[in-house]
């Protein structure tokens, strides 16, 4: 599918451009005013037909799928190839990593993608409304940028505050219940989601600052990019901000991770200590037991006493009371 986005000039004075968005069909000739082309899973004859229109060529999947820099960010034929990982279905369970290229000539835009980013979707609402987007391919891409930016930035945020919920889960002081161990399990699968989001944001912005710095020391086109070239520079430290930010919050999860398996040995401890009190307050009475069960005629008097199953069981009755008060009062139950 190609999706093509050319200047609308029909906003009120003062509002600010913005792009007409047009799904082409098959067969249909591309606008020679477009100046962003977003192709989404392009067929081959898809890629024939920019190809022709532009004088450039179209990277294959395994071509974006490539992390070399000389293969993600490289100049061909007056067009700049630059290839960035950006993060898709984050509100999901399995949130991904996909590969976009951006190809930007003089002419216009190009973006390949195989799968729908929420930053994408979120610029192409913006666009087409007044003082969305300007009319030059590298107002389109600072556009994306600033988009993807953004998005992840609403992510960590979005991540931190869940972790914090989470942090406060943890340490609440009534968390002592039956099902403990099994909220235990829910945190650490938690914790190990929001890992993995995290992860793929930092990656996603280490990609996409390679990309900025490429742009902002190799563009030269001052009178045209110049001024992109500034916020360009500006996006490199937002994206450094969001990188720290990620640290910050792998930090704080990592500590609440590690919180979380102390807490699941105490609890471990806390059981294998009942046990061991339990074994160690019927450990006299079997032995009282195992006394009494060997049926020697010969100097086990209290056989033949009347009383003396009753003064057996009270013996083994005193020896597992007497373990059990020594327990309590050294506190250790």
């Amino acid at each position: 599918m190609i999706i093509i986005h050319k200047p609308s000039f029909a906003s009120p004075p003062g509002e600010g451009a913005f792009l007409d968005r047009h799904v082409l069909d098959k067969g249909e000739p591309i606008p020679s005013d477009a100046i962003w082309i977003d192709m989404v899973e392009p067929t081959r004859e898809e890629d024939h037909q920019i190809e022709t229109f532009l004088g450039i060529d179209i990277p294959t999947r395994d071509e974006m799928q490539d992390i070399e820099p000389s293969s993600i960010l490289y100049m061909e034929n007056s067009a700049r190839y630059m290839t960035a990982r950006i993060l898709c279905h984050s509100d999901t369970e399995t949130p991904n990593l996909v590969a976009i290229s951006f190809i930007l000539t003089e002419k216009a835009l190009v973006t390949v993608r195989y799968d729908e980013p929420r930053s994408f979707v979120n610029f192409a609402t913006r666009a087409v409304k007044p003082g969305g987007c300007g009319h030059q391919p590298e107002a389109v891409l600072d556009g994306l940028i600033e988009t993807i930016i953004d998005r992840a930035a609403e992510i960590l945020r979005r991540v931190g505050d869940e972790i914090e919920q989470t942090s406060r889960t943890v340490f609440e002081a009534d968390a002592a219940t039956a099902d403990r161990g099994a909220g235990f399990q829910k945190v650490i699968r938690r914790l190990g989601r929001h890992g993995d989001l995290i992860s793929n944001v930092r990656e996603s912005m280490v990609s996409l600052e390679r990309m900025l710095l490429y742009l902002s020391t190799n563009m030269q086109r001052p009178k045209r990019a110049g001024g992109f070239q500034a916020e360009w520079r500006t996006a490199v430290r937002d994206v450094q901000s969001i990188e720290e930010h990620a640290s910050f919050l792998s930090s704080k999860m990592q500590f609440v991770l590690d919180a979380t398996l102390g807490l699941v040995s105490l609890e471990q401890n806390r059981i294998v200590k009942i046990f061991s009190v339990l074994a160690v307050i019927f450990m006299p009475p079997t032995l009282v037991a195992s006394i009494y069960g060997m049926n020697f005629k010969t100097g086990m008097w209290e056989l033949e006493w009347e009383y003396g199953y009753p003064m057996a069981l009270t013996m083994m009755l005193c020896a597992a009371i007497g373990p059990y008060m020594f327990f309590k009062w050294k506190k250790w139950l």
